[in-house]
């Protein structure tokens, strides 16, 4: 409802996984690059942790959208909290594979006979299991640690990447026998003050605004409010639009900024 007003075309700070606001980072480069060397490298699996709304979803979709159009069948498991053969199941959906079975034992065949396929047509398989820290059921993390039994001598027939809160990292780490076959691990933290200024600049342009209408201290106030997390400067920032369309103001500065903070307690 504010979007005219900024001269916006569409909402900066939505808080959806959508790659076109995927601002750059080194961080955010570093973890897609390791993640992309597991792939292509056939490590078989790697761990992207970090904190709640660091952005690990929007990534992950950044991620996806770089391995569009090359040789790889990926499956997207955006929530994770199935029994064993349920879980085993929705891999199987999420690949697109018609056939489907209530044993565990044929659905692993199936996804062998499919692995194999792919292999033999030079496609690499790809699962990402998005909030894996969810997942309660200790037998679904020791399904997907079989799951890199799929191999060959020289290969693996499954790139498995978690991505999750950090105490998926103990989740893990009490399974020693499946966090020794993760080979690539990286923790995705907060933004620091000038990246968050970088941030914010970038969404608005994004979105299709011509200048930066937050001052440099009403940016200060929202990292020290947000600690530099994404997605609760998304929130502040879409407020300071909205509040600011109210007040017909013409900037977001401090003062604005205080009393949003102060309205939220």
């Amino acid at each position: 409802m504010y979007n005219d007003y900024w001269g916006l075309k569409e909402a900066p700070f939505e808080n959806v996984p959508d790659p076109r606001f995927m601002c750059h980072f080194s961080q955010h480069d570093e973890a897609i690059m390791r993640m992309m060397f597991a792939v292509k490298g056939r490590k078989g699996a790697a761990m992207l942790t970090g904190d709640v709304g660091c952005g690990k979803t929007m990534l992950s979709r950044a991620f996806i959208q770089q391995l569009s159009g090359g040789p790889y069948e990926v499956a997207l498991i955006a929530n994770p909290s199935f029994p064993p053969i349920d879980f085993l199941k929705e891999i199987v959906y999420q690949l697109g594979i018609r056939k489907t079975a209530e044993a565990k034992s044929e659905l692993l065949r199936i996804l062998n006979e499919f692995m194999l396929t792919n292999m033999n047509k030079g496609r690499d398989t790809i699962v990402i299991v998005d909030e894996a820290q969810v997942i309660n059921n200790a037998d679904t993390y020791e399904e997907l640690r079989l799951l890199l039994n799929f191999q060959l001598n020289d290969r693996f027939l499954l790139t498995m990447i978690l991505l999750g809160q950090p105490e998926l990292r103990d989740h893990i780490a009490a399974i020693p026998q499946f966090e020794q076959r993760i080979a690539v691990k990286y923790h995705l933290g907060s933004l620091n003050l000038n990246d968050t200024a970088k941030y914010i600049m970038f969404r608005l342009k994004t979105a299709g605004m011509q200048k930066n209408v937050f001052t440099k201290e009403a940016i200060m106030k929202i990292h020290e409010f947000t600690g530099g997390v994404p997605r609760k400067i998304n929130n502040i920032c879409d407020l300071a639009l909205l509040v600011g369309f109210s007040q017909k103001s013409t900037m977001v500065d401090s003062k604005l900024v205080q009393k949003i903070i102060e309205d939220r307690g």
